[in-house]
């Protein structure tokens, strides 16, 4: 088994830790979920976008419910032990879900790039078949990750130290317990996952740009809105990408911080990602409040 040192060991702010993480993680679960039920219930609301918006809120409530729920835990025990299988499938859920994200999120950012740039040929480009191949590759890529991921640290031999400095399994702080050098293998998953997480993030801010331009180049009220949200996602997308990318692309030397950044990525980006993408948007308000008078 592995222990868990988790983020503080004080028991005052340990309490206000769960309190916090407590509400966050439940405005993620009934926020992800309000809006994938509004949006399957309103007709109006079948274009691809919000086809695409509600796999990543579905993506959003299981990645943090692989971390969240153990952590909550943790933080009201004494002893923060994991077994070793637990630990591995958590790890391996982890991956999985969070490259199935970064993939989605740089599909939505062509399927943003479209709608803007090329709005007369967007129904032909993004029809609902493409959707769903784009999708299905989106969970594929994440499990193809996740399994190499995956088998590199269950190979590893784990015989000496069993405290990890986080509050869940992951592949830095866990392959750095092996009992052999591991040279080779830090740079193999830091290939995987550090190249993911770059490549991903560089085509969202390419996407992004070429809207950029685009929109500079017209200058009518409904591009300057398209802007604005362009703006909001790609905030929320850094929230996402960069810690990745800082925690991913490096050898497996883990910092103390790393697990307080990684918080940000696991709890509050999912948190904030129904925020930006829908509260900012006029059409799934003005479906929230017909769900709202219909079940009243």
């Amino acid at each position: 088994e592995f222990i868990l040192l988790g983020l503080s060991d004080t028991r005052e702010l340990q309490v206000l830790l769960f309190t916090t993480f407590f509400l966050a993680y439940v405005m993620v679960l009934l926020g992800n979920l309000l809006i994938i039920v509004t949006v399957r219930t309103d007709p109006k609301l079948s274009s691809p976008m919000y086809f695409l918006l509600c796999n990543l809120f579905f993506i959003d409530i299981c990645c943090t419910s692989v971390t969240s729920p153990r952590m909550l835990v943790d933080l009201l025990s004494q002893r923060k032990a994991i077994a070793f299988e637990e630990c591995i499938a958590q790890l391996f859920f982890l991956h999985f879900v969070g490259a199935s994200e970064m993939f989605l999120l740089t599909v939505m950012a062509y399927d943003r790039y479209t709608a803007i740039c090329k709005p007369l040929r967007y129904t032909t480009i993004m029809s609902r078949r493409v959707c769903w191949v784009l999708v299905s590759a989106c969970w594929a890529g994440g499990f193809l990750h996740s399994i190499v991921q995956t088998l590199l640290t269950v190979q590893l031999p784990f015989c000496g130290p069993n405290t990890i400095d986080s509050y869940f399994c992951d592949v830095p702080p866990v392959v750095q317990l092996a009992c052999r050098d591991i040279y080779v293998t830090e740079w193999l998953m830091a290939s995987n996952s550090g190249l993911i997480s770059l490549v991903c993030f560089l085509v969202l801010v390419t996407s992004y740009t070429f809207i950029l331009v685009t929109i500079r180049a017209r200058f009518t009220e409904g591009h300057w809105k398209a802007l604005s949200t362009c703006a909001s996602h790609m905030m929320v997308v850094s929230l996402f990408f960069v810690p990745c990318i800082f925690i991913y692309l490096r050898p497996f030397s883990t910092f103390p911080s790393d697990k307080h950044i990684c918080v940000i990525c696991t709890v509050f980006s999912p948190v904030m990602n129904p925020l930006i993408y829908t509260l900012r948007n006029n059409e799934v308000k003005a479906s929230m409040w017909k769900l709202w008078k219909r079940c009243r």
